[in-house]
């Protein structure tokens, strides 16, 4: 929602909407990026986009949800989109600690957010 925002006011820098790791959400969810970034442009709130998502996107069950979050924790940068990769490969060397090692795509938001 943050990129997004930041998109549409153009102040997102080197960050991108509509990026690989957004589509992992949108595939799941069934939710065109377009339709989501037209609602945002609205200027609604986190409560009023977080009610359009859960009545825009496609109904999951429990067990869908639990198991596509984990295939998710569990994802490797080689299984990421090679778009994903390549960005990866600059950026990781470039911002985190030399010798700080990266085993799945959450790591990055670790280490970012100091919790590893």
């Amino acid at each position: 929602m943050d990129k997004c925002r930041a998109a549409l006011a153009v102040t997102n820098g080197e960050y991108h909407f509509d990026c690989p790791l957004d589509n992992f959400f949108f595939g799941f969810a069934e939710v065109k990026p377009d339709a989501f970034k037209e609602f945002v442009a609205t200027g609604a709130n986190d409560e009023a986009v977080a009610e359009w998502i859960a009545s825009n996107a496609k109904q999951r069950e429990r067990r869908e949800i639990i198991a596509c979050n984990n295939e998710m924790r569990g994802k490797r940068i080689s299984e990421m989109p090679i778009e994903l990769q390549e960005f990866l490969e600059g950026y990781i060397p470039e911002y985190f600690p030399q010798g700080r090692v990266v085993y799945v795509l959450f790591d990055v938001y670790g280490i970012e957010e100091g919790r590893i």
